[in-house]
């Protein structure tokens, strides 16, 4: 399986090192790694990720609060000896990155304060087997979608009322343009009715007349 890495950002959580239950000289047996969350704000899971080392089986336990920052904590199986090794004595899924998504699990991995993975591997062949780069992803809330009626209220709106500044005030044109009427008329009235004559005499033109002197 591939590196998970997708620009998503885990929780700060505190990793414990494991402690293990062993069986004979070697570490075959099980191995129990708490991992402590934010107790102040408790976590809706979305995913966990690692990397194996190892080891054949795991259980995933949360501690869950109650309803409310001070109601009580109580653990519960998420997910019951989920196979990574195809089979314990050979290298198949070893070193594998694994994910857990929370629709894998048993129940809502919603308010956790604590993860504890339980490891399993019966095969006395490997010294060690434990879990890397553990990380736990947030659950991000869709954002949930916009009516019409939402979009709209969302659109930048326009001024109603055009720009007047710079222009003349409406009641400044209106006098002018009753005083430009009225002065008009006067000079209809006022106008001479007198025809001008043609500077001609008998056909043709007289040049003093046209003389400007």
């Amino acid at each position: 399986m591939s590196k998970i890495s997708d620009g998503r950002q885990p929780v700060s959580c505190i990793v414990k090192p494991p402690v293990y239950f062993q069986i004979g000289a070697s570490k075959a047996g099980v191995c129990v790694v708490d991992v402590s969350l934010p107790f102040e704000k408790p976590v809706n899971i979305e995913e966990i990720t690692f990397k194996n080392y190892y080891t054949a089986y795991i259980t995933v336990r949360l501690l869950r609060r109650a309803a409310g920052q001070n109601g009580p904590t109580k653990w519960c199986t998420a997910l019951r000896d989920l196979l990574l090794m195809d089979n314990p004595h050979t290298e198949t899924g070893s070193q594998d990155y694994f994910s857990i998504h929370r629709k894998q699990m048993l129940v809502e991995a919603d308010h956790v304060v604590s993860v504890r993975l339980i490891l399993r591997q019966p095969s006395s062949g490997w010294l060690n087997f434990s879990l890397e780069e553990i990380k736990i992803f947030p659950q991000v809330e869709p954002e949930p979608e916009k009516e019409v009626s939402d979009l709209l209220s969302d659109l930048t709106l326009v001024d109603q009322h055009p720009d007047v500044e710079g222009l003349l005030d409406p009641q400044t044109v209106s006098s002018s343009i009753q005083q430009m009427w009225a002065l008009t008329e006067v000079m209809q009235t006022n106008q001479t009715t007198a025809t001008i004559g043609r500077f001609d005499v008998d056909g043709c033109y007289d040049i003093d007349l046209l003389s400007l002197d």
